[in-house]
């Protein structure tokens, strides 16, 4: 039988997941925003996540929020560990989601709000990447609290994840346009997908090639025992699932590419998970180290298992009521 720390380790890391997917998409449009040819343009790409994205990032919260009430001891050390990233990151959401509203409001001011929207954007990714890596190479603890320096989380490394992301990101974002689009923008936008697609394998590969040295554990995983599985399976699945985008780009479907791009973020997500499990904080605190008592995180459960299928109906629903090409004479505002 699992353990509550694990079942909520699970939801955890799939209402990260969610997040990631969702705002991913449409953090990726904000970091293409500069690209679009015409101010026309901008508008339909604003427009085509204008409905959804404030709901996308109730999943930013739920992580937290979940980090935070079931992993208390985690949460105590990785914030400490990440206030500067983290801190830039929720600023620069409050810049993006203040451009979703004002940059309609106004013409002569309208450029303001296009460089706060593609720098929130743009910013808020490269943290999010930059957060990633830092917890990746490891958080240093000694006994229940922080024990590394005020800029440990600015390595080569943390930065290599912060532009993995960005450019990961930016991939969501040209396929979320090319499935939402049509027109001169879906072209401009299918154009980018393949060189976003090869930048991010590129990526991808790199940091999968320096993970293992960043703490032993990781090599053992990887390169011992049942793991050697795992090195074979995730990056045949990987290659999989580019061909098969490319294979929707030369085809020009409209959906394939996002979904490819979307499974993408999902197998590298689970080799993270193979890299961290059983460690919530590798290689320093375990999941049942760092929970709750039981009982707190069964009472939470209880919440979860009536809060998470509502959440999920309404995103579910959202999405289909604006389904469908985006009609550029549209507004939602």
């Amino acid at each position: 039988m699992l353990e509550l720390s694990t079942i909520w380790a699970g939801i955890i890391a799939f209402a990260v997941l969610t997040y990631v997917i969702l705002d991913g998409f449409d953090l990726g449009i904000g970091i293409l925003f500069p690209f679009a040819k015409t101010e026309k343009d901008r508008d339909v790409m604003m427009n085509s996540v204008t409905p959804v994205w404030d709901g996308n990032e109730t999943w930013l919260v739920m992580g937290g929020g979940g980090l935070f009430a079931v992993f208390p001891l985690a949460y105590s050390v990785v914030m400490p560990a990440l206030y500067v990233p983290v801190i830039i990151m929720l600023l620069a959401l409050v810049f993006r989601g203040v451009a979703f509203e004002y940059r309609w409001r106004t013409v002569r001011g309208r450029w303001l709000w296009d460089v706060a929207f593609h720098g929130g954007s743009t910013v808020a990714a490269l943290c999010q990447g930059i957060a990633l890596g830092a917890l990746v190479q490891g958080i240093p603890v000694e006994g229940r609290h922080y024990a590394g320096g005020w800029w440990d989380w600015l390595t080569p490394f943390s930065v290599l994840t912060g532009v993995a992301l960005v450019i990961g990101y930016a991939l969501l974002g040209a396929t979320w346009l090319n499935m939402k689009t049509t027109g001169k923008i879906q072209r401009q936008m299918r154009s980018y997908v393949r060189p976003l697609m090869l930048m991010t394998l590129g990526l991808i590969g790199l940091v999968s090639l320096l993970t293992p040295f960043q703490d032993p554990i990781y090599m053992v995983r990887w390169f011992s025992g049942p793991g050697v599985v795992f090195t074979v399976l995730v990056p045949a699945l990987v290659t999989a699932i580019a061909r098969k985008l490319d294979r929707g780009l030369k085809e020009q479907r409209d959906y394939q590419p996002f979904v490819c791009a979307i499974a993408l973020f999902v197998v590298c997500f689970i080799g993270i998970g193979i890299s961290f499990y059983p460690y919530m904080l590798p290689p320093s605190l375990t999941i049942a180290e760092a929970a709750a008592p039981d009982s707190s995180l069964a009472f939470a459960l209880v919440g979860a298992v009536i809060l998470l299928p509502v959440i999920l109906a309404y995103t579910a629903y959202t999405y289909w009521v604006f389904r469908g090409k985006i009609d550029p004479e549209e507004n939602y505002h």
